[in-house]
């Protein structure tokens, strides 16, 4: 069963049938914003969020970016930039996913942070469902939802536009997930980078 997460909650990424996690995969979801037009219809506006996640060494030190123009590294790939969100209402699916294969990551890294930030600077308060969800399997297939994070019902996120979601850390040789769940005012994603050590 799903935990869904509340900030400062550490979970631990073994599976249901006791196994630690190798494969790892955090999605975010939205869908666009929708607002009345002057003659009763309604108007759509697209939103593009960007999901990204900081590679760190034991010392904070930022070592690699993994995002929409960087899409792979080591152990770590990216589903691709969402420029839109879902149209036609929630179909389910992530629409941006980033795969970790945990025993193919880089041994100096000790952190891995996880952010979301709107491109366009529209506030989370507006964008329907949006959401942020840690599981096993693949970015179109689902085996078990270890955790969700729901931005958008969320009274905290309200007036911010990008956020930290949480980090995997190392500890006794086990990665192990923290919630950190921060809105920040960070407009570029070299800023909530930086940012982001503050959390780690």
């Amino acid at each position: 069963m799903a935990i869904s997460l509340v900030k400062g909650q550490k979970i631990s990424l073994v599976k249901q049938d006791g196994n630690q996690l190798s494969t790892l995969c955090v999605g975010a979801n939205w869908g666009v914003i929708e607002t009345k037009g002057f003659f009763g219809g309604v108007k759509k506006e697209t939103v593009d969020l960007d999901l990204s996640v900081g590679l760190y060494d034991a010392n904070k030190n930022l070592l690699d970016v993994v995002y929409y123009e960087k899409l792979q590294v080591a152990g770590i790939k990216h589903s691709g930039d969402d420029l839109t969100g879902d149209v036609d209402g929630d179909d389910g699916l992530d629409n941006e996913v980033i795969q970790l294969g945990l025993p193919h990551l880089d041994q100096n890294i000790e952190h891995i942070a996880f952010m979301l930030n709107s491109y366009k600077n529209q506030d989370f308060a507006a964008i329907p469902f949006a959401a942020i969800r840690l599981y096993e399997g693949t970015p179109s297939s689902v085996n078990e939802v270890m955790a969700t994070y729901n931005i958008a019902s969320d009274a905290k996120f309200s007036g911010y536009t990008s956020m930290i979601l949480g980090k995997l850390y190392r500890r006794r040789g086990e990665w192990k997930f923290s919630a950190i769940g921060e809105p920040t005012q960070d407009r570029a994603l070299k800023d909530l980078l930086k940012t982001t050590t503050q959390y780690l």
